[in-house]
């Protein structure tokens, strides 16, 4: 079985990481520069009083502790860039996957934290963190080393090692949870803050701002109480660790002068095991005080684990040729991804190059959900639905896309200029096909008067335009490229009578061209050029047909039978 993405990428640099774990056995075996040195100086340079013998161990020292600190560098250019390769690697997969789950209206209500997992990994290799579990296996050696000094010694450091891992377990069992729960408290006060902030301007027209920043800081509070409540226990872990390190290296200090004094040992061991255990200690140390940043990506590697697991890539689809635009759909069921009751039932329908078809209904009726399938956008639980000839999901997305033209409910436009919307942000667009589909649209002129016409910035979601001036480029957006598909939802919601006219002369266009043209709508003027009508209710088929037909019966009216009286 092939492995998950998470685990071939994290093995794609498993040599950068053996190269880091190579260079931190280097730095820890020059760590012992600092007692040797300890040890030569008391117990033969004072003895023996040689200037000699001490410049060339300062000399010697010198360099063995510029390697250590060059060593020690590199091996952090090295996990940081490992760090680096990995965001790299996932960055698209991992936003493909956001992208592909935002598809469900559940999903999309979540908070995306999956590239703030995939960057919670990148944090964690780019610090020291990674370090401190390089350097644990060595604590032995420490302690070995400490024994050939003198045997209480090493009992006594290898006695300090077992309390202070003690530590570090119990510290890890009781703040797993704590951090856990953090993580989920502020989490859901960040997915409210988000939520409210886009709603910022009815919360202020209604007057709603006091009351829901109340929920809002009670959502907050939580999560600050989570917060403190593991701050406190895992802070305080670590200061018992530190402060208990510290006393047992003076404790180790005292042990060795006493042995020095009945002549068990010498004034260089005793100084020696002091920065011996130390350094023993060390790794333990910094395990407890990285703790958290490791567990966050720990937590981050699973998430993102079972997220591309249950977001598989797409497979490869075989190039077809261009379509034609030959629409048909055959019992078509749909739902939204992740819910299970259909909003669509037997939904049946064919439109040829050069048609139009009109798709009418009350709210809620499931236009929408039919021209999200029909793009392409929410795939079918029953029936195909075709282009072509050729089931959608036989189709590569991007070449689907480029084929069709849909211009949804809530238009969509992203930050950029609006030549840039247009193009769906073709880097290679040729201006002469922006500005063709503009004019198509009705929308030359109007972009023509904005500050900086085509080069104009909209802002995020277009916030520096007006719902009409959206809907327009959004149409140009859905024009760009001579699709053979044109979907329509509601093109006409937020449209002047001008505006409604450049709609239906896209549509009159569009037709002209050969276009296939789907169009969802409540005001009768969007419908004026469909061939045919669908009228939808409760997810079905009510009535299908010629549009005059299918006018004529929808207002025709019904006799009202007294009782009593004769048909």
């Amino acid at each position: 079985m092939a492995r998950d993405d998470v685990a071939r990428v994290f093995g794609s640099v498993r040599g950068l990481v053996w190269s880091a774990v190579i260079f931190s056995c280097a730095v820890n075996i020059l760590m012992l520069t600092g007692p040797l040195f300890m040890l030569q100086v008391y117990d033969r340079v004072l003895a023996s009083g040689s200037e000699a013998t001490l410049l060339a161990l300062v000399i010697l020292i010198a360099g063995l502790f510029a390697a250590m600190g060059l060593l020690d560098f590199v091996r952090g250019r090295i996990l940081a860039r490992a760090g680096a390769r990995i965001q790299t690697r996932l960055d698209p997969r991992v936003f493909s996957a956001s992208l592909q789950r935002a598809l469900s209206p559940r999903e999309r209500t979540q908070p995306n934290v999956a590239l703030r997992d995939l960057e919670s990994i990148q944090q964690f290799l780019s610090s020291s963190g990674p370090f401190a579990f390089f350097d644990v296996p060595w604590v032995p050696v420490y302690l070995a080393a400490i024994f050939v000094l003198h045997w209480m010694l090493g009992v006594f450091a290898t006695g300090a090692a077992v309390i202070v891992c003690a530590i570090a377990l119990v510290n890890a069992w009781r703040t797993g949870g704590l951090e856990a729960e953090a993580r989920r408290a502020t989490a859901v006060s960040e997915k409210r803050s988000e939520s409210l902030r886009g709603e910022a301007e009815t919360l202020r027209a209604l007057g709603m701002g006091k009351r829901v920043l109340a929920g809002w800081q009670q959502e907050r509070k939580a999560g600050l109480t989570a917060q403190i409540t593991y701050s406190d226990r895992a802070g305080g872990y670590q200061a018992l660790t530190k402060t208990l390190r510290m006393f047992l290296q003076s404790a180790v200090l005292g042990l060795g002068a006493w042995l020095a004094i009945r002549g068990e040992t010498t004034a260089g061991a005793m100084i020696a095991a002091s920065i011996l255990m130390g350094r023993a200690l060390a790794p333990i140390d910094q395990i407890i005080g990285h703790w958290k940043g490791f567990t966050r990506a720990r937590a981050a590697k699973n998430n993102l684990r079972a997220m591309l697991k249950a977001t598989p890539e797409p497979a490869p689809k075989m190039a077809l040729p261009q379509a034609r635009g030959h629409l048909t759909l055959d019992a078509v069921s749909a739902t939204a991804p992740g819910l299970r009751v259909p909003l669509l039932r037997s939904i049946t329908l064919s439109v040829a190059p050069g048609e139009a078809l009109g798709i009418i209904g009350a709210s809620a009726s499931g236009k929408s959900t039919l021209a999200r399938v029909i793009a392409g956008i929410w795939p079918p639980i029953g029936g195909d639905v075709c282009l072509d000839g050729a089931r959608l999901d036989q189709l590569d997305a991007e070449v689907l896309g480029a084929q069709i033209g849909y211009l949804p409910q809530d238009i969509g436009l992203f930050s950029g200029t609006v030549g840039d919307n247009i193009a769906r942000f073709d880097p290679d667009a040729d201006p002469n096909d922006i500005v063709k589909a503009a004019t198509r649209s009705g929308a030359h002129a109007m972009i023509l008067a904005l500050p900086n016409g085509y080069a104009t910035e909209i802002g995020e979601g277009g916030a520096a335009l007006s719902g009409g001036q959206r809907q327009r480029i959004g149409l140009a957006r859905a024009l760009y490229g001579d699709p053979v598909l044109l979907v329509l939802d509601e093109p006409n919601a937020h449209l002047d009578a001008p505006g409604e006219q450049a709609v239906i002369s896209a549509i009159e266009n569009a037709k002209e061209n050969g276009c296939s043209v789907i169009v969802m709508a409540h005001r009768p003027s969007a419908i004026a050029l469909c061939d045919r009508l669908m009228v939808l209710k409760d997810g079905q088929t009510s009535d299908y047909g010629p549009r005059d037909e299918v006018l004529q019966r929808a207002t025709r009216p019904r006799m009202k039978v007294v009782p009593g009286d004769r048909p």
